[in-house]
C-alpha cells in the first residue's frame, strides 16, 4: 500500500514538471524572439521582408555622360553603404534606356535629362515610369566654344564656318543633345556637318584644338569638368533650338516602391549639388577610377549620405 501511494505521488509530481518545463521553454522562446527583434543598441532589426529586400540585386541604368558616371557610381556606393549586398550599374545609350526601364530590366536611373534633352525618350516612354525625384537642377545643353574665339551665337557659325572645318563635333549618336544639336542646324540653317563619336572623343578633340589655340564647335553640357578645366563659353541660342535648363531626374520602374519600399525611400532623397558632383567628375578626369573617386566622396560626405540613406 505504501508503495503504491508513492508511486502516484511520484507520476504526480512528474506532471507537474514537466508542465513547468513546457511554459518555462515558452516564456524562453517569446523572450528570445523579443529579442531577435532588436540590437545590443536596442534598435529593432530588419523584417523578413526587408531583409530580402537587401538581399536582391539593385539594377541601375545610366548614359555615359561624365556627371552620369560620376552620379551612379556614387549612389552605388551609397546604396552598398545602407546594407545592399548586389548593386549592378549597366551603361547604355539613352534610347536602350528608357526602353529596359519601361521592361523592367533596370530598377532605376539617375540619369534622366527632363524637359528637353531626353523629351523624346519620356514622350515614348515615360507613362511606363515612375519619375521619382530631381536630383540636381540648373543643367544647361548647347553648342560650346573656347574663350578666345570671337562669335557668340549660333547665328554667326555660317560666317565663320570654315575656320570650325564646317563641322560641329558631337557625342553618341542617341544622345538628347544630338537630337537637339540636328533641331539647332535645322532652326539656323547651318551648313555644317555634325560629327558623331563619343564623349570621350569629343574632349580630346577639344583639348587638341585648345592646345594649339585652333577654332572648334562641341556639343557640351553643365555641369561638366571641361568647364572647371578650361575657358570656355556657350553660344548664344536665340532660336531656343537648346531649350531651357534641364534638370536631372532619379526615375524607377513602375512597381519598385512597393517591392523595394527602403531602396525607393534612398531615392527620394537623393538630391546633390554641381560642386558634389564636379568633385566627382574632377578626380575621375585626373585618372581616379569612377568607383574609387565615388568612395571617396561617400566617405568625405557622411552628413548628406546619412540623410540620403534616412539615417539620423
Amino acid at each position: 500500500m505504501t508503495n503504491t501511494k508513492f508511486n502516484l505521488n511520484v507520476k504526480k509530481l512528474g506532471s507537474v514538471l514537466a508542465i513547468c518545463l513546457m511554459i518555462g521553454l515558452a516564456l524562453l522562446a517569446a523572450g528570445c524572439s523579443e529579442k531577435g527583434n532588436e540590437t545590443a543598441g536596442g534598435t529593432e532589426t530588419p523584417t523578413a521582408t526587408e531583409t530580402s529586400e537587401f538581399s536582391e540585386p539593385v539594377k541601375i541604368g545610366y548614359v555615359l555622360w561624365d556627371g552620369e558616371i560620376a552620379s551612379t557610381n556614387v549612389m552605388q556606393q551609397v546604396l552598398k553603404k545602407a546594407g545592399y549586398k548586389n548593386v549592378e550599374i549597366t551603361a547604355v545609350d539613352a534610347g536602350p534606356l528608357y526602353q529596359e526601364l519601361a521592361d523592367g530590366q533596370f530598377d532605376f536611373t539617375t540619369s534622366a535629362w527632363l524637359p528637353y534633352t531626353h523629351k523624346h525618350y519620356w514622350e515614348v516612354y515615360g507613362d511606363k515610369l515612375d519619375s521619382v525625384q530631381t536630383n540636381l537642377e540648373g543643367c544647361k545643353i548647347g553648342l560650346v566654344v573656347p574663350s578666345y574665339v570671337p562669335i557668340n551665337s549660333i547665328e554667326e557659325l555660317n560666317s565663320e564656318k570654315d575656320k570650325f572645318g564646317g563641322k560641329i563635333i558631337g557625342i553618341e549618336p542617341g544622345a538628347g543633345i544630338m537630337q537637339a544639336s540636328e533641331t539647332a542646324i535645322s532652326d539656323y540653317g547651318l551648313e555644317m556637318e555634325l560629327v558623331p563619336g563619343s564623349s570621350a572623343a569629343m574632349t580630346a578633340s577639344l583639348k587638341k584644338a585648345l592646345d594649339s589655340k585652333e577654332w572648334i564647335v562641341v556639343t557640351l553640357w553643365s555641369p561638366h569638368w571641361a568647364f572647371n578645366r578650361w575657358d570656355l563659353k556657350y553660344l548664344d541660342d536665340p532660336k531656343g533650338s537648346y531649350g531651357d535648363a534641364d534638370h536631372v531626374e532619379t526615375v524607377a520602374r513602375l512597381g519598385l516602391k512597393e517591392e523595394k519600399p527602403n531602396l525607393y525611400g534612398i531615392l527620394t532623397r537623393f538630391k546633390w549639388t554641381h560642386d558634389d558632383i564636379q568633385t566627382v567628375m574632377m578626380d575621375i578626369e585626373n585618372g581616379t577610377a569612377p568607383e574609387t573617386a565615388a568612395a571617396k566622396w561617400v566617405e568625405n560626405n557622411p552628413q548628406k549620405v546619412n540623410e540620403w540613406i534616412g539615417k539620423e
